[in-house]
């Protein structure tokens, strides 16, 4: 045998022991595992991204402030900007969320079903999406920003997810019938849905509208282009002012149940005004461009309405003769929602009226009037949240050119 043939059989037989070593080394640890093995469980959701082509995220906002060499940033603003694959809607999206909450609920229900930003991506927006200054990612500093608060459990239970189970105190508690859950007591603590839910609750700031609303502008003047603002609740005041204050980059506004009511404060229970509210420009306590000028609440003379259109609803505070026009928010189109089963319809007619008697055109749904049934104020958490997105959207093709 020649010295070649030699060499090949030893490295063969070295081959074939190092390959022994290691099959009973791994035998002694058990099989090496499969890649799909390190896949989340079922009981962690995750989502298809088949239409997001890009995300990222930047912050907007903010300034300086503390004493000489004690600076610290506040007010600025977290954004999360997604992009789909292919941009078939000529105006992004902004999502402003509401009080106690961040964007996060724009990404998932409590239940694990994929949220709104979804949907809006499918159909081709681009979307971004909010944490208000000292809320969520966006930096909290206590000796500027103010205390904060949070919501209890039976808080939460008694406006949004179990009013009539938990105490809740308003007309049409009992219509509600979509939360996302069949557990028993669902809605309440030891629902596993509720007790996922509020872990997402977050605690929030006194004056957050003084904070959010020029971080608002700031992610406006960023895009700069015309844009979609989508907001809920706490979200619909600083929208309205973040509009007012850039009407040439607002195309239009979605207001689901804006926070109100506008001008006093109301009993729920007795469908009743308790105080006027003296520190209004009508749609929030921040100031707002009227023509004729409104240099402070005082200028704006308004009446009560002697009668409601609806015994679950308070009449409306309205404008007097001659009434002073929201002259920076005409040209924007306006789409007011209320849910069938929410505290918020004894006074969300309110700000439509007020609207467009100040010559805003705002188109206000009560959604059981087109076939849309058992929501809350947290509707884009419900078991039916897809077909309440699917009606904004279509709102928004027909009304937004």
């Amino acid at each position: 045998m020649n010295r070649s043939a030699v060499k090949v059989g030893v490295i063969v037989l070295l081959t074939a022991a190092v390959a022994l070593l290691v099959g009973i080394r791994a035998g002694a640890r058990g099989a090496a595992p499969k890649a799909s093995s390190a896949m989340p469980n079922a009981s962690i959701p995750t989502f298809p991204t088949d239409n997001l082509g890009r995300e990222g995220f930047f912050y907007v906002g903010g300034e300086y402030g503390g004493s000489p060499g004690k600076e610290v940033m506040h007010g600025a603003m977290y954004v999360e900007v997604w992009v789909p694959k292919q941009i078939r809607r000529p105006y992004p999206m902004v999502l402003f969320h509401g009080n106690g909450q961040t964007g996060t609920v724009w990404r998932q229900t409590p239940d694990g079903r994929p949220g709104w930003a979804y949907y809006l991506i499918d159909q081709g927006y681009v979307v971004y999406m909010v944490d208000y200054p000292a809320r969520g990612r966006s930096p909290y500093v206590p000796s500027l920003d103010g205390p904060l608060n949070i919501r209890t459990a039976l808080e939460l239970e008694q406006i949004w997810t179990a009013p009539a189970e938990s105490g809740g105190d308003f007309p049409r508690k009992k219509l509600y019938t979509q939360w996302p859950s069949d557990a028993p007591h669902k809605g309440m603590m030891g629902d596993p849905v509720f007790d996922n839910f509020i872990k997402g609750q977050v605690q929030f700031v006194g004056k957050q509208a003084e904070l959010a609303v020029p971080a608002g502008v700031a992610l406006l003047d960023r895009i700069g282009t015309p844009v979609i603002l989508l907001t809920h609740s706490q979200g619909g005041g600083i929208g309205f002012n973040v509009a007012d204050q850039r009407p040439n980059l607002v195309a239009a506004m979605v207001a689901i149940e804006p926070g109100g009511p506008q001008i006093g404060s109301v009993d729920l229970a007795k469908v009743t005004y308790t105080k006027r509210n003296e520190d209004s420009w009508g749609l929030t306590n921040m100031s707002m461009h009227y023509d004729p000028p409104v240099n402070s609440p005082s200028d704006l003379h308004v009446y009560l309405e002697e009668k409601s259109e609806r015994p679950d609803e308070v009449p409306c505070y309205l404008q007097q003769e001659p009434v002073h026009k929201l002259m920076s928010l005409e040209h924007m189109r306006v789409l007011s929602i209320s849910a069938e089963g929410t505290y918020h319809r004894v006074y969300d007619h309110c700000i439509p009226k007020w609207l467009n008697q100040a010559g805003v055109k705002d188109d206000f749904v009560r959604l059981e009037d087109v076939g849309i049934h058992g929501n809350m104020h947290e509707m884009f958490l419900d078991k039916n949240s897809d077909e309440i997105i699917k009606f904004i959207d279509d709102w928004l093709r027909k009304n937004v050119k």
